[in-house]
């Protein structure tokens, strides 16, 4: 996917939240989202500070010991702005192209559309991902090292989209037929890996 494409991607999918969020209940905000230990609002905080400076990160991981979940949570948690703050910073942020340091251009894509998720599922809310915007962040999860590492993780699967032009994982593996969407949330450790379907000539 090329860079125009990526960024409206993230465009698209940053104003899409932002209008979600600001439908949601006070109660809804302090759901708990897929994310452990994340609220709903904890999630939306962290998708509004992707742009933060490398002296902010580097000073957010002095204080969290040089651990980098406990770096990103914190910033996330510590941050006590109000819903009506975190949909303005999110707008804020549409045509945005910055990114956090060490990071890939299509990461900022990975962190809009897994992080809805992270909202949305536990709300039971649908909210479908733009097929080839999922190839590509499902093609950049499989590729990761850190702080994922699917192909270390989950060994032994053979991933192949139902919807969409993707393969991922040994021929030899275990195959496991899913919607790109699932296949996002299984790299990314949000949908547990189905179990196979049983044999019906056993």
């Amino acid at each position: 996917m090329d860079s125009d494409t990526i960024w409206r991607h993230v465009d698209e999918q940053r104003g899409q939240l932002a209008d979600l969020l600001d439908t949601l209940k006070p109660e809804q905000w302090s759901t708990p989202s897929l994310c452990a230990g994340w609220t709903v609002r904890d999630v939306a905080v962290h998708v509004t500070q992707v742009n933060v400076s490398r002296g902010e990160y580097v000073r957010a991981a002095i204080r969290s010991g040089f651990r980098f979940d406990a770096m990103i949570s914190r910033m996330a948690v510590t941050d006590t702005s109000d819903p009506a703050t975190i949909t303005a910073r999110l707008r804020a942020i549409v045509g945005d192209r910055g990114r956090p340091p060490f990071t890939k251009e299509v990461d900022p894509l990975m962190d809009v559309l897994v992080h809805t998720q992270d909202i949305c599922v536990p709300l039971g809310i649908e909210h479908p991902m733009p097929v080839d915007a999922a190839v590509a962040v499902a093609q950049r999860l499989w590729g990761m090292k850190f702080p994922l590492n699917p192909q270390r993780d989950l060994p032994g699967y053979r991933f192949v989209a139902t919807d969409a032009g993707f393969t991922a994982g040994p021929e030899w593996g275990a195959l496991r037929e899913a919607t790109i969407h699932d296949i996002v949330l299984m790299l990314s450790r949000r949908l547990s890996i189905p179990d196979s379907e049983p044999d019906p000539d056993e």
